[in-house]
Parts: structure tokens; C-alpha cells; sequence
């Protein structure tokens, strides 16, 4: 669980002359942790998409329903969040220990930048619950279940996170494989939450198209479909999977814009 790389490995140095995904993405939401490469790729996917900060938002307000959902209505303890990204508001651990102190967070991801600013994600863990970064990458589903079992309980439910970053698998069938692999190591009662891009926008898919042409890695916007067939097997929790701002959406959330081209949900393992 060191953040140091393993022997005879090493980790990309980061790179501030092409635009990155996670800061294009930090950049929508408002963040500061972005360059200006990021900036100028962020403003050129706005003036393409001007939904995708709409976007970028309701990804964050999604997570954190989801994650309150799931410990204060469904008892869930331990959240595995897989390709978590920078750091902003609302984090899994700061939703999850506001409602139940003692929950236990893992926090997976292997880009150089979001490694450098775990010390921050971790600074405010409660002093009853745990709150840890493991660099791994989700290609390699076998090694990140093996190394959270050092943390978790997996003879416990678990909260398996998957949030809007299976765009950047090559296939649906590797998507597949990769949830599979990680739910099935989990009990009974355990849950998988998930949500990615989908390809109904023309805006948006020419959106992820130009960002690949600047250098960056491809993000592949999905039919609804595949995204639902991440699930099989599964009870989902109603409504569904559905645009993210539709998901059990807070009181006084509006309904009336046209749905995000974002679908999620959130699902039970029998």
C-alpha cells in the first residue's frame, strides 16, 4: 500500500505539457488543481459541449448521494473507489464517516498527479474510521482486491465505486471483466455503484474525440447498453440506471433540463 513504485518499476513523471483527463475534469468542477494546457483543453470541450461542466458537477452530486445512500439507508461500512481522480468536495470517505465515523475507505487510483495529492484526501479521515490511497491500476482488478483485503473485510459487505472512469477501457468485454472481477470477490450484500459517459450527444462524443487528438487517453463513450451490462447479475436498487441527475435526485433538484448524457446506478449483490 506504499506510494512508492514497486522494484525495477517506474511511475510516469507528470506531464504539464498535455492536457489531463482528471484536470480537464478538476477544471469543470470548479477545482484549482489544474495547468493551463488543462484550461485551454477544458474551454475547448465547452465550446464543443457546453453541457459537460453540467456534467462535471452532477458526477460529484451523484457520488455523493450514492455514498450516503448506501451507509445511512443500506448499513454499508467499507467503499472500494476505484479510479477515484483528484480530490474536491464531498470525497467518499468525508460522505461515508459524516454519517457512520467508523467506515473504512480505499481509495484506488495510479495517475502520478492523483498519487501526489492523497496526503490532502487523507488529512480529515475521523479518527474512528480508515481512510487509505493504494496505487493500483483497475486493468488489474486480481491485484486491487488483493491489496485492499488489507484494509477491508471482504467476509463483510463492500461498496464497489466505479465512477465515470471505465470510458477509458478499450472494450466493453474488458469493462466487464474488470467489475466482474473485483464484485465477485465481495459477499453477498455488497454493492456496486457505477457510472460513465454515454454516446447519445453528438457534442459529447466529438467532445472525447478531439480530446484523444490532443495526446490525452481516450475516454469511449458508451451506449447505454453496455453500461446497464455492467449490472448482470445483480438487483438493482431503484430507479435504475438512469442520467446521473435522475438517480434519487435530492428534494428540490430540477427535473425539467434534458437528461445528462451520464447513466449510472447502483446495484446489490444477491
Amino acid at each position: 500500500m506504499s506510494e512508492e513504485p514497486a522494484p525495477g518499476e517506474h511511475r510516469p513523471a507528470i506531464r504539464t505539457d498535455i492536457p489531463h483527463s482528471a484536470r480537464i475534469w478538476n477544471y469543470w468542477m470548479g477545482g484549482k488543481d489544474n495547468y493551463e494546457v488543462d484550461r485551454i483543453a477544458g474551454e475547448a470541450g465547452i465550446a464543443i459541449d457546453p453541457e459537460i461542466t453540467t456534467m462535471a458537477v452532477q458526477s460529484r452530486r451523484f457520488l455523493i448521494r450514492v455514498v450516503r445512500f448506501l451507509a445511512a439507508e443500506k448499513g454499508i461500512r467499507q467503499f472500494l473507489d476505484i479510479g477515484t481522480g483528484l480530490p474536491t468536495m464531498q470525497n467518499t470517505h468525508q460522505v461515508a464517516q459524516d454519517v457512520a465515523p467508523e467506515s473504512k475507505i480505499v481509495y484506488v487510483d495510479n495517475d502520478p498527479l492523483v498519487l501526489a495529492h492523497a496526503r490532502a484526501l487523507l488529512a480529515d479521515t475521523t479518527d474512528a474510521g480508515v481512510t487509505v490511497y493504494l496505487d493500483g491500476d483497475y486493468h488489474r482488478p486480481e491485484l486491487i482486491v488483493s491489496d485492499a483485503r488489507h484494509v477491508l473485510d471482504f467476509t463483510r459487505p463492500v461498496a464497489v465505486m466505479f465512477m465515470g472512469v471505465l470510458g477509458h477501457v478499450h472494450s466493453a468485454e474488458e469493462m466487464r471483466r474488470i467489475v466482474h472481477t473485483v464484485v465477485e470477490a465481495t459477499p453477498s450484500g455488497s454493492y456496486l455503484a457505477l457510472w460513465d459517459g454515454t454516446d447519445d450527444s453528438a457534442a459529447y462524443v466529438t467532445l472525447c474525440r478531439n480530446y484523444t487528438d490532443t495526446g490525452g487517453t481516450p475516454y469511449i463513450p458508451r451506449p447505454r447498453s453496455e453500461i446497464r451490462a455492467a449490472f448482470d447479475g445483480l438487483e438493482p436498487v431503484q430507479p435504475g440506471v438512469v442520467p446521473i441527475d435522475r438517480w434519487r435526485p435530492d428534494a428540490g433538484d430540477s427535473d425539467t433540463r434534458p437528461p445528462i448524457s451520464a447513466y449510472g446506478g447502483v446495484a446489490r449483490k444477491p
